[in-house]
């Protein structure tokens, strides 16, 4: 891949989550809500002009979902999830949960795909990792199988180099099958295949003088 997409800040986000929801109370034939109403200062997301507790279940769940939005992205499940612990109905919460999928301010393949990008390139973790991530996260497994192919296998052994080359150097002065095992155990645990684990641990041993028929040929447990 070759474009980093940024996780957006917590501020940028509630922008538009205002901006969307009140274009969504527009379409209702609701007035839109003021600039400084969507968010304030200390974070909080009040469901309507002036004080007091939501009154609605609709209006909790809305508050809820917008309050969440705003720390950082979340997919449906998650913030299902969250309706549920606070003691939502179910009712209510597809409601909102639908309402806010309408105007954009859930979108599961988005979320995938940024997760992939931001997860590889800030911790190296591969496709395998990645989809068991977005599995807990309760992201479709379609939606998982589009995300983690737009990292192209040559990307993939890309970054295992660069993994390996970091940890390299705290592994010098070890014996020759214990570098091994500690690099190739630190590329699985990533989420690395065995075998292109193996191939781009030998490959950096043997650059570094290694005889490549003395190296071990199995990988660790991870």
């Amino acid at each position: 891949m070759t474009r980093r997409t940024e996780w957006p800040d917590s501020a940028g986000f509630g922008s538009a989550a205002g901006d969307a929801e009140n274009r969504s109370r527009r379409n209702r034939g609701a007035a839109p809500e003021e600039d400084g109403a969507a968010r304030d200062g200390g974070g909080s997301l009040p469901s309507r002009a002036g004080s007091g507790p939501p009154r609605t279940p609709e209006e909790q769940a809305r508050a809820i979902c917008l309050r969440l939005l705003t720390g950082s992205a979340r997919t449906r499940r998650q913030l299902a999830d969250a309706l549920r612990e606070r003691g939502i109905p179910d009712e209510a919460a597809e409601e909102v949960l639908a309402r806010f999928e309408d105007v954009g301010l859930i979108d599961d393949a988005a979320f995938a795909d940024a997760w992939v990008e931001s997860r590889h390139h800030g911790r190296g973790l591969a496709r395998r990792a990645l989809a068991r991530e977005l599995r807990t996260k309760g992201v479709d497994s379609a939606l998982i199988d589009e995300a983690v192919g737009r990292l192209d296998a040559e990307q993939e052994e890309s970054t295992a180099r660069e993994l390996v080359a970091r940890k390299l150097r705290t592994t010098r002065g070890l014996d020759r099958d214990k570098r091994l095992r500690r690099l190739a155990g630190m590329l699985a645990r990533k989420g690395y295949p065995e075998g292109l684990a193996l191939r781009v641990v030998r490959r950096a041993l043997e650059e570094e003088g290694e005889d490549p028929d003395l190296l071990d040929h199995h990988l660790p447990d991870a």
